[in-house]
């Protein structure tokens, strides 16, 4: 009998697209005799995996290093975790947990590593140069940041991959849509956080639809979430804010709305996107190269406007308002493109895959670095870009991605 193999996944139960990703794989490479558990680390991850709603993830992981905020104490019980309990793999979400993102340079060389790159912020490619040496394989959840990860930063062609991140189809099964035309029902779901997600564009494309009947849910918490209920106050008649939501809730939120707004500056794939095509949610978001633009099929399962454009994200609003018939259409698309792109047993099979190519011939990586020598690399400590004023990186971010599309 095959003996079932143990993956660790460097991360803990929180709301939140790398946790998302431990669910898939959790449930999907079962099927490829693996085993996937989460490893947490340090005091905020003892209290993450505290939360009621995540009492049923508890058997599935485990914290190393409760109670402690000293990396160098986290990095040693981590460290000796890994390798007591005989892990045959890991997955290391860069940036998750910058002690368990370098810890990689110091591993066992006969446990195999894959990155797990989510964003394509500079920061989080610096991150993941200066772990590159040091894994069997990366993983870019858009093509995106495969193509940036190899063409810009020195990763190996061959060691490169993008895989799609899924929806949850066990949540997310043809759920019920029923016919609606009254006011147009809006949604905007994620991090509260303008900086990557452009949240402060909202109140423009209110603006801009005019005396259009409509009503905005805002479903997310986060460090902007006041800033954003007070820019939104003149709409307090149209706008709920209904704080986070757990994972089981997503699919009948999204199925109780027509469209997605998703003003976004930078994503790594936005699961948000996938889950709102599987719902039928129709999608209006930021044109992201190799991001946005790879999840939706523009025109037929959803909308694409330049960063930044409130104008244009919403002439696409007012579009599917006027014509409802386009809009039941788009949303019967994005239910098919969903289950025919971006099913869980797809995602899965393709890290089977690469696992079993990476454990039946390693790449030859880096040899790890001595324990007494423990350092956080330039790339995993603040830069020079942190000293920048917030809205001189947004407008980078903002032009970047206007150049590049």
């Amino acid at each position: 009998m095959t003996r079932t193999r143990t993956i660790a996944y460097f991360g803990s139960p929180h709301l939140g697209g790398t946790y998302s990703v431990y669910r898939q794989l959790r449930d999907g490479l079962r099927s490829f005799g693996w085993s996937v558990r989460w490893v947490g680390l340090g005091r905020e991850a003892e209290l993450a995996a505290e939360r009621c709603e995540w009492a049923a993830d508890r058997n599935f992981g485990e914290i190393v290093a409760a109670g402690s905020i000293d990396d160098r104490d986290q990095a040693a019980a981590f460290l000796n975790h890994i390798e007591t309990m005989s892990y045959d793999a890991v997955f290391t979400n860069v940036l998750a947990n910058r002690v368990q993102t370098n810890a990689v340079r110091y591993l066992d060389p006969r446990i195999s590593r894959i990155m797990i790159v989510h964003n394509i912020s500079p920061g989080t490619y610096a991150a993941a140069r200066a772990i590159r040496d040091h894994v069997h394989a990366t993983v870019g959840v858009s093509p995106r940041i495969r193509d940036d990860l190899v063409l810009r930063h020195g990763f190996p062609r061959d060691r490169t991959q993008a895989i799609a991140n899924a929806f949850d189809s066990a949540v997310f099964e043809r759920p019920e849509r029923n016919p609606h035309l009254g006011p147009l029902r809006l949604l905007s779901l994620g991090r509260l956080e303008d900086d990557s997600k452009g949240l402060f564009w909202l109140p423009a494309i209110l603006r801009e639809l005019g005396n259009l009947p409509f009503t905005l849910t805002v479903a997310g918490e986060g460090r902007d979430g006041a800033e954003l209920r007070n820019r939104l106050g003149c709409y307090s008649d149209r706008v709920l804010f209904v704080g986070a939501l757990a994972p089981r809730e997503v699919a009948a939120v999204m199925a109780q709305h027509d469209v997605l707004i998703l003003p976004s500056r930078y994503e790594g794939q936005a699961i948000t996107l996938v889950e709102a095509l599987a719902s039928g949610c129709v999608p209006v978001a930021s044109r992201l190269r190799g991001v946005t633009d790879f999840v939706i099929d523009e025109d037929k399962t959803g909308f694409l406007f330049p960063v930044g454009d409130t104008g244009a994200a919403a002439k696409f609003v007012r579009a599917l308002s006027d014509d409802r018939q386009m809009l039941a259409r788009m949303s019967d698309a994005a239910r098919a493109a969903a289950v025919a792109r971006f099913r869980p047993d797809v995602m899965a099979a393709s890290y089977g895959r690469l696992l079993d190519a990476v454990v039946a011939n390693p790449p030859t990586i880096a040899h790890p670095l001595g324990r007494e020598d423990w350092r956080l690399p330039a790339g995993l400590r603040s830069g020079l870009r942190t000293l920048l004023p917030n809205p001189l990186k947004n407008r980078l971010r903002q032009l970047r991605e206007r150049w590049a599309t």
